[in-house]
């Protein structure tokens, strides 16, 4: 595809192909995204039918997760003209195959199809270089003839910049018109006036070097944005590059280095010192630290000993360690990462939705200017000027540049979601971004997310080991988390504990064993045991399980959720940033009250159930705010849903990663003002780079009418217009 009409055109034709149900063509990195279930071989034909063909001698089309071939609907595959169409479960084995190693294979030719055009490009370049900066200094200086200058332009116009040719004659075969039509008019124009002009022996100035010249600086235009287009989605380059070829596998027979496609589930891998991980498992035998900032965006290392999960593409420090694999191909966390950064960077902003409609009649609407413009420098002076008309006309059709529009969104889109999945943020799709760059409201759940999740002794009153003795005792046989925080405690501190065997549960109040009394205020004013005032505890939010043994008071035990650590810093972010803070939890009023009093929350809600969590998102929807929910992504998936914007804190490898709009592999809450600034500085380059193209084409096509810019002049800032766009977008891997 050449310019924006190109992708339009692509996505219009796909669109009519029955089964398609939506389509979405991303010029910034060429790719097509399809829902629905259409017969491979109607695409194909759709495509060919508009003058287009796949890049690549194979193609993968897939339903639902690719890592299940169960799921697919069908898959492809084209070499030159045969097509070998696979549906469904009918199928497996050779579809198993085929999204195996080859998928990688694919990727693999995909990646030197790109290279080996590069190269073309780059010798394509050079001749109209050479060639065309001969034109122009001989031209200038009148020590070349014309014949010569013509001699000298052929290379350049019919060789170098026949890609141009070839696909304005595709285009107009088909129907339409795009970049390449305006670029082949204007040339044309100028080198067959000029080709009159010689062979008539009319002596009037000729514009060789004007042709010669456009098609090399809009050649060195094109080198230059592609560059920079690679530049745009190196990120996922690099997690892909992340993967060893081989691992070295436990069995029956030592150790043995295989592929990394040979690697299965359960078998055991050795990890040396140094070495990068190769798929998925959880360690058996062995501790180490593990480097997982390529994936996670985690600075530091990561202890990893019996246990312990490990993922692919991370780097082993100093120790040795074996695992068991768990993971592996498209099942590991690295590939499901890749997946939804592909999916995210193809996806399309709605903010792009303008730029496309104007790209659907961009080229015929110059063209009509152009004609116009002609007509006008032939009419309107008292004498036709027919010079100044021809390269009026050459100008505009050279200085008009639908790439920019084309470009403007999906190359901010492409490195701005490559950066998140650097840092450790996963964006779902383009919307994600543009929804991220609106919100004024954070909402949060309490426990998991602003909290640790696991709830903690904070406090024994009085501070005696006999306290705490006691109430373990007769915890360590409940499954109550403040049972298990007790009893964590005292096995911290070392104490070995009595069993109990008249142990009796008493629901909702507490227990008792061994003549020891544990549990809440409304057990002891049953059992006539008077309690302290311990007012200050419970408005610092603390839960108090109070003990007593033979009926004599003992003393207490606070619990505590504790807070993140990074809690207070991200709130105070937040606040900073404009964003309204509104918490949401299940918890007791006074428990709810202290952890939004030690943030800065002015708005709480307590005790409310799952349902409700989602029904007061939704009033502040219905209110006007453009909310952000964090939460943990599974509990509280309803609120999630209903927010504007879902935050989850996951591991990347969990149910999160497909149902937020925003998952925050590290876990980590400092990601979300993180993502909410990455997604205000996408949106940001992409108004910039809107702004960029369409001022510049309502400048420039009207400048160029009027005669007031040469059309070399006009090429040069043809192609700087296009190459502006994407190094603006560049600008965002250093957000």
């Amino acid at each position: 595809m050449h310019c924006a009409g190109c992708a339009r055109t692509v996505e219009r034709a796909l669109e009519q192909v029955v089964g398609v149900e939506q389509a979405e063509v991303n010029f910034g990195d060429e790719s097509a995204t399809l829902e629905g279930e259409p017969q491979a071989a109607d695409l194909i034909a759709a495509l060919q039918a508009k003058g287009y063909r796949l890049g690549v001698s194979r193609a993968r089309f897939e339903r639902g997760d690719p890592s299940a071939a169960a799921q697919l609907a069908f898959v492809v595959v084209v070499r030159d003209s045969e097509v070998e169409y696979l549906n469904g479960p009918g199928h497996l084995d050779r579809i198993q195959d085929l999204v195996g190693a080859p998928a990688a294979a694919a990727r693999d030719e995909e990646q030197a199809a790109r290279e080996r055009a590069h190269r073309r490009l780059v010798l394509e370049t050079g001749v109209a270089v050479l060639f065309g900066g001969l034109v122009l200094v001989g031209g200038m200086s009148g020590v070349m003839t014309a014949g010569l200058q013509c001699l000298l332009t052929v290379p350049v116009l019919f060789w170098a910049g026949r890609r141009f040719l070839h696909g304005a004659w595709s285009a107009l075969r088909h129907g339409s018109a795009d970049m390449n039509t305006l670029i082949a008019v204007g040339t044309l124009s100028a080198f067959g006036y000029s080709t009159f002009i010689w062979l008539a022996r009319r002596g009037a100035p000729v514009y060789f070097d004007t042709a010669a010249v456009i098609v090399t600086l809009i050649l060195v235009g094109r080198l230059l944005e592609e560059r920079a287009k690679g530049q745009a989605g190196s990120a996922i380059r690099k997690l892909m590059g992340l993967r060893p070829k081989t691992a070295h596998v436990q069995s029956g027979q030592g150790v043995q280095e295989i592929p990394l496609d040979e690697v299965r589930v359960g078998d055991l891998v050795v990890v040396k010192p140094g070495e990068t991980i190769p798929v998925d498992g959880v360690v058996v035998e062995g501790r180490s630290t593990v480097e997982e900032s390529m994936l996670t965006g985690e600075p530091n290392p990561v202890v990893k000993q019996d246990g312990s999960r490990v993922f692919a593409a991370t780097r082993n420090q100093t120790g040795a360690f074996v695992f068991e694999a768990t993971g592996v191909g498209a099942e590991t966390a690295l590939q499901r990462i890749v997946a939804l950064v592909r999916r995210a960077q193809g996806s399309k902003a709605p903010v792009q939705q303008l730029a496309d409609r104007v790209a659907s009649i961009f080229v015929p609407a110059v063209l009509a200017v152009a004609a116009l413009t002609f007509v006008l420098w032939m009419t309107v002076p008292a004498e036709p000027v027919l010079e100044q008309a021809l390269l009026s006309t050459v100008a505009v059709l050279i200085i008009a540049c639908p790439c920019a529009l084309g470009l403007a969104t999906p190359t901010a889109i492409l490195v701005g979601v490559g950066r998140g999945a650097q840092k450790g943020i996963l964006v779902r799709d383009a919307r994600a971004l543009e929804t991220g760059g609106k919100v004024d409201t954070a909402v949060f759940d309490k426990t998991g997310t602003l909290t640790v999740g696991r709830p903690v002794v904070t406090d024994v009153v009085p501070d005696e080991t006999d306290v705490l003795y006691a109430a373990a005792c007769v915890e360590w046989r409940s499954e109550h988390p403040l049972a298990q925080a007790v009893v964590r405690a005292a096995e911290e501190k070392e104490l070995d504990l009595e069993t109990f065997q008249d142990f009796t549960a008493l629901p909702g109040r507490g227990a008792e064993a061994g003549g020891v009394l544990v549990g809440n205020r409304r057990l002891f004013a049953e059992r006539g045991i008077e309690t302290p005032d311990v007012t200050a505890y419970e408005e610092a939010g603390k839960s108090l399980l109070y003990v007593a043994r033979d009926g004599g008071y003992l003393g207490f035990v606070a619990v505590a959720d504790e807070l993140r650590p990074e809690s207070v810093e991200v709130a105070a972010a937040l606040r900073r940033a404009g964003l309204e803070l509104v918490l949401l939890s299940g918890d007791r009023k006074l428990v709810a009250e202290a952890v939004a009093l030690r943030l800065g929350i002015e708005t709480v809600a307590a005790e409310v159930l799952p349902e409700d969590k989602a029904a007061r998102v939704r009033a502040l929807r219905d209110s006007g705010r453009i909310v952000a929910m964090i939460g943990d992504g599974i509990n509280d998936a309803p609120a999630l849903a209903e927010s504007d914007l879902g935050i989850a804190l996951g591991t990347g490898t969990d149910v999160a990663m497909e149902t937020a709009d925003i998952t925050l592999v590290r876990g980590d809450l400092r990601g979300v003002p993180e993502a909410l600034k990455l997604a205000r500085a996408t949106m940001r380059t992409v108004h910039q780079n809107l702004f960029l193209a369409f001022a510049y084409n309502t400048i420039a096509i009207p400048a160029a009418a009027l005669g007031l810019l040469n059309p070399m002049i006009a090429a040069g800032a043809m192609a700087l217009s296009s190459l502006s766009v994407v190094t603006n977008a560049l600008r965002l891997k250093r957000a």
